[in-house]
């Protein structure tokens, strides 16, 4: 059960690396985000299960952490996505579409008005 978990946990650590990586390499904000999000999330919870093979007697506190972290840090990184386009972080050059942009958004075009 031991080297289960400590295998576990080593690939956590490795997409925790990787999403380090990613906010390095991405071009802008919006990708660092997407990138920083996704791989912490999956590190954190492979890292968390890993510890419940090492610590058995910590099942539910790490079940409970790894709840938490599911529901609060796609929600964060979606307000922190949003909060950036409100105030026009600047997109890459190499962004084609931007859908936010693209699709109808009444309370966009409402803060533009405003702050005019």
């Amino acid at each position: 059960m031991e080297l289960a978990g400590a295998i576990i946990v080593l690939l956590g650590s490795i997409f925790l690396f990787l999403g380090a990586l990613g906010l390095l390499r991405m071009p802008d904000s919006f990708n660092r985000i997407q990138a920083g999000t996704k791989a912490s999330t999956l590190g954190t919870l492979l890292s968390l299960a890993g510890l419940i093979f090492l610590m058995p007697g910590w099942w539910g506190k790490l079940l409970v952490l790894m709840i938490f972290i599911i529901l609060t840090n796609p929600v964060s990184s979606h307000v922190l996505a949003r909060a950036a386009y409100y105030i026009k972080t600047p997109l890459t050059s190499k962004t084609v579409v931007d859908k936010y942009k693209d699709e109808a958004n009444p309370e966009m075009d409402n803060h533009k008005t405003e702050a005019s």
